[in-house]
């Protein structure tokens, strides 16, 4: 009688954690598309950066120069693909190569002034969209759900061992 009641219960479970995970998968692929829009609707929205362009100068702000190695090995990439990805950063002028500033022998990507002001207006832009789509929350959800996505975001970096650098307050 105890074996099948735990049976039962192992069961609930087993069915809640799969709806959850269905649910939650649907749900986070849905974010994604909404969180960085590819949709461009207006001659402006073209000169926007594109998601690898956006994430790679994102990072070399908050880490700073970054050889091919450690970009690949923090987007867990191939080094061809970030290779490609650096030299159009390169060609349009919002990243340059530069010495190692440590004295290595590789040489490393830096983001240029023009790349700060792209990815500072790329930034507001998406920004503003955020302030759209939250506009009837209260500022108590939206801290909730800011705090959510940071421990969500966090255990996704631990699981991977690929810590995003962040500011003290957060």
């Amino acid at each position: 009688m105890h074996h099948a009641h735990y049976e039962a219960v192992q069961g609930q479970f087993e069915s809640r954690e799969t709806v959850l995970s269905e649910r939650l998968e649907r749900e986070l692929s849905l974010f994604t598309r909404y969180t960085m829009p590819g949709r461009r609707s207006t001659e402006s929205d073209c000169l926007r950066l594109d998601r690898s362009a956006y994430i790679l100068l994102m990072r070399l702000e908050d880490q700073g120069p970054m050889s091919i190695g450690e970009l690949a090995d923090a987007f867990h990439l191939d080094p061809s693909t970030v290779n490609r990805q650096t030299a159009a950063l390169v060609r349009r002028s919002l990243a340059s190569r530069v010495p190692d500033p440590e004295g290595g022998l590789a040489r490393k990507f830096q983001i240029t002034d023009e790349g700060v002001r792209r990815l500072h207006e790329d930034r507001e832009w998406y920004r503003a969209g955020t302030r759209k789509i939250v506009e009837n929350w209260t500022p108590a959800e939206i801290e909730r759900f800011e705090a959510d996505l940071l421990r969500f975001n966090r255990s996704v970096e631990e699981l991977e061992q690929r810590p995003w650098p962040r500011r003290p307050e957060d």
